[in-house]
């Protein structure tokens, strides 16, 4: 099995990297569950898969690291040993789909999200391809869908908290997609201090619609937060808010809140709602007075309940067992 993780960070990544750290947690879920498994990822990544690397850092960690030559290294790779392997899955977007027809060795493709409409004419060449969605919502009804697998997370990396302070906390990219500037608005109608934790992905919206409400005492900005940040970050926090602008693909945050026990407001939008229960793990919210009124809800949510969801449904293990069904459709085996 070749698992072919992206190269814009180290598989798992330090701090912000969805695809990788799906990646890395399918690597070593296979592993543990006695597959033999080679991550094709970036050199300084850690697995206990067998790495094979041609990119020594992300091109994301190393601005000196051209993008596409270090993608144009990395992708050839697994196909160019694609006969060592029964199955090459991809977490690569459309780019891999590209190989995927020279060679014979069959192919399956997570798709994380479609991340504009001018990529769709690759995933339409190829819809006979084998996909996998990461949420019924986020779907294209022209492509071959096996299964839909929800991410999994590794729960020992997020600690339940009975409780918790009074903060709201916003963590993911700082984008007008993520909805930072409704966070704010909330937790000011609220009157409850917001700390914001995060890559900064679009400059301009970051110097003129949060960087002013910044204050240290109302809004707080802490930037990128590795693992260790965040359970710091969720141990002290009431609820997370996630006040998306556009359709969410799937959510890893949302459940890793969760894992830690905290509530999780957020924009009913996309797969929202498949990932949070409402008024069981979070209150799922369509502005910004529902969201005003959820933080004032909080207290109704037991923190043991969303625990235990994440548990039932976005672990690793359940995630892994959910690919392995896939892999024997493919490969013509019993599941």
């Amino acid at each position: 099995m070749a698992i072919l993780a992206p190269v814009a960070w180290r598989t798992p990544p330090v701090h912000y990297g969805a695809w990788e750290t799906v990646a890395g947690n399918i690597a070593e879920g296979l592993v543990a569950r006695g597959w033999e498994v080679t991550l094709f990822a970036t050199a300084n990544s850690i697995t206990t898969a067998r790495l094979h690397a041609v990119v020594e850092y992300g091109y994301e960690e190393d601005r000196e690291i051209d993008p596409k030559v270090a993608e144009y290294r990395h992708l050839p790779e697994v196909f160019e040993h694609a006969d060592q392997f029964d199955l090459i899955h991809s977490h690569y977007d459309f780019m891999a789909l590209s190989f995927s027809r020279l060679v014979t060795t069959p192919i399956l493709t997570t798709i994380h999200g479609f991340s504009s409409p001018k990529i769709m004419p690759i995933y339409k060449k190829y819809r006979d391809s084998n996909f996998v969605s990461i949420s019924d919502s986020d779907r294209c009804d022209e492509l071959n869908y096996l299964a839909t697998v929800y991410n999994g997370i590794d729960l020992t990396l997020y600690p339940f908290h009975e409780t918790g302070g009074e903060d709201l906390v916003f963590l993911g990219r700082i984008h007008p997609d993520k909805g930072v500037h409704l966070a704010i608005d909330v937790a000011h109608a609220c009157g409850r201090h917001l700390i914001i934790a995060g890559i900064i992905q679009d400059e301009s919206y970051f110097q003129n619609q949060i960087e002013p409400h910044i204050d240290g005492r109302n809004v707080s900005f802490i930037g990128s937060v590795d693992i260790e940040g965040k359970k710091q970050l969720f141990a002290r926090a009431s609820a997370l808010l996630h006040l998306n602008t556009i359709p969410e693909r799937f959510g890893l945050i949302l459940a890793e809140a969760n894992a830690a026990g905290l509530p999780v407001i957020a924009a009913d939008l996309g797969s929202c709602r498949e990932v949070i229960e409402h008024e069981v793990t979070g209150f799922l919210v369509a502005d910004i007075p529902e969201a005003v009124a959820a933080v004032n809800r909080i207290s109704e949510i037991d923190r043991r309940a969303c625990r235990r969801r994440v548990e039932e449904r976005f672990t690793i293990e359940t995630m892994v067992k959910g690919y392995e069904a896939v892999y024997a459709k493919i490969l013509n085996q019993p599941e």
